[in-house]
């Protein structure tokens, strides 16, 4: 039976500058906690015939939820920690690690570790132009597709933000904002789509969430969010394809300027 009780860790033991890099295996000693390092959530796993697939599961969700682009620390994971937290023997944790490592998630370092993959300004910046291609077609496959539901729903996600700027409530705006464009690549109805938006996502999340606060972003993205809306709701594939690509290019003109990336 899962535990009822839902906890976080943190699993920093080795405070390194993104100068010095894991990869150089030059470390700056044991940091006991940083201050404002994201912490991984994670929830013991009870008993189940695939112990590995419930600890990829566990830490893949958390991994997604991190705000990886925060810190300047590098994010390190401590298999004993997460061990004893998820409550299981060492043994699933790292098949769950060889899989997440496959599909790019976190990186393993000789003599230093497992680290979550933060990736450069220049992968970001080819990244965000992969989403911009993909989330458009959704969209304009969601003009047609979305259901009247769909399309309402959108709109209640920024209900809490037309009586006061967004920029008054930045956390609850990333929120929904996430949530946006989540609802956008699920709406096109694509099931490749969305699978191959998978594994962008953790990146996507992370650099939404840093950028919603720079040059005034937080209040021209409602804007342009409204906007991709009413396109969705006239039903018009072209205007709704072309708003979301120049919405989320918009992102990555912003990553270029103001980005504080790993190089």
């Amino acid at each position: 039976m899962r535990a009822l009780l839902a906890y976080s860790t943190q699993y920093f033991t080795d405070g390194i500058r993104p100068t010095e890099g894991a990869a150089t295996g030059k470390g700056t000693g044991l940091v006991d906690q940083v201050a404002d390092t994201p912490k991984l959530n994670v929830e013991p796993l009870g008993a189940s015939s695939s112990l590995r697939a419930l600890a990829y599961d566990a830490l893949k969700r958390a991994i997604t939820e991190m705000d990886i682009y925060g810190s300047n620390t590098d994010i390190r994971l401590d298999e004993r920690q997460l061990s004893e937290d998820l409550g299981v023997s060492r043994t699933p944790i790292r098949e769950a690690m060889t899989v997440l490592e496959q599909e790019g998630f976190v990186r393993s370092v000789p003599r230093r570790g497992i680290f979550v993959v933060r990736k450069t300004k220049r992968q970001l910046v080819e990244m965000i132009t992969v989403w911009a291609a993909l989330e458009s077609m959704a969209a304009r496959l969601a003009a047609t597709r979305a259901t009247a539901a769909d399309l309402a729903s959108l709109r209640r996600l920024f209900n809490d933000f037309e009586a006061e700027r967004p920029a008054a409530h930045v956390p609850e705006y990333s929120k929904a904002n996430i949530a946006f464009h989540q609802a956008i690549i699920r709406m096109g109805g694509s099931a490749l789509i969305v699978d191959m938006t998978e594994n962008l996502f953790l990146h996507m999340r992370a650099i939404r969430t840093v950028s919603i606060q720079q040059d005034n972003r937080s209040d021209v993205s409602m804007q342009e969010h409204m906007a991709i809306i009413d396109a969705l709701e006239a039903r018009d594939p072209e205007r709704a394809e072309r708003l979301v690509r120049e919405h989320t290019m918009a992102l990555a003109a912003l990553v270029e300027k103001h980005g504080q990336f790993p190089e």
